[in-house]
């Protein structure tokens, strides 16, 4: 596939509602920036934020970062992707993963939408890869309980064949997750030098660049790792990572669109990159 001009994919990304007028309800995406300005842990990501956020603060960096719509008495209804926003940093993280394949770098891939975001992950660990990059797969296998509306569920981290983590469950498939334990999980098991005179040194095996979305992006910006992901308008977290520099870039999308509508962006990005 040739990848579109700029021009192109964004018609393309507001005719599948992956950006513009998005199905994601404002009452919903109005609940999470109150609960993330409550600090509430599901929608922190992972992520310790320096500032006090109140509100008003997340949204005024959602309509900065996200295009979100900026009346505060929009209470109800569907909310905005501004697609420019969308495509500029598609760009920035097309550079950061550029700069990945030249340097060569360690990289972990990670996402808490497997159903629908699994292949633009698959298709940049492939490209990297090829270009000598380091696929990092730690903690495979490794486990933990969640509650759910049926009781606890086990959880645990599996591995796409190209390397991107996921969590499965007992029901041997893959679930959504905002969860930021699973990367945390990850980075202990890549760990530090052994104690001694260089102790706390970062390990060979530490990852120098994170593709990721939810809690595995907000667990790798905290632990000081170059991050760059994907995030929807219901996600405040991991924008207001990116406005105290925790995260690199977040890309803002609708991330529950039909997997084949994200063809066009991930060869944009796979362009922008220089891995097409």
């Amino acid at each position: 596939m040739m990848a579109p001009t700029r021009e192109e994919l964004r018609d393309q990304l507001v005719r599948t509602m992956i950006a513009g007028d998005v199905a994601t309800p404002r009452q919903n995406n109005l609940l999470h920036f109150r609960r993330m300005a409550a600090r509430n842990p599901y929608y922190l990501f992972g992520l310790d934020l320096n500032k006090p956020w109140t509100e008003r603060d997340v949204l005024e960096c959602m309509v900065e970062r996200c295009g979100v719509n900026p009346d505060p008495m929009h209470l109800y209804g569907d909310d905005t992707i501004d697609p420019e926003l969308t495509i500029t940093a598609l760009e920035a993280m097309g550079d950061r993963i550029g700069l990945a394949a030249e340097r060569r770098e360690s990289v972990v891939l990670a996402t808490g939408h497997p159903a629908t975001l699994t292949p633009v992950y698959q298709a940049v660990a492939t490209a990297l890869a090829a270009r000598g990059c380091r696929v990092l797969t730690p903690a495979a296998g490794w486990s933990y309980a969640i509650e759910t509306s049926r009781g606890d569920e086990a959880r645990r981290i599996v591995y796409a064949p190209e390397g991107v983590a996921m969590l499965e469950g007992d029901d041997g498939r893959t679930h959504h997750t905002h969860d930021s334990a699973p990367m945390e999980a990850m980075l202990a098991e890549l760990g530090t030098t052994t104690p001694g005179p260089s102790e706390g040194v970062q390990s060979a095996d530490w990852p120098d660049l994170a593709i990721a979305d939810h809690g595995w992006a907000g667990a790798a910006g905290q632990a000081g790792i170059d991050t760059v992901g994907f995030a929807d308008c219901n996600d405040p977290a991991l924008f207001a990572g990116a406005a105290e520099g925790k995260i690199h870039a977040v890309v803002p999308l609708d991330d529950g669109i039909s997997p084949h509508h994200y063809g066009p962006m991930t060869e944009y990005l796979l362009d922008r990159a220089g891995l097409a």
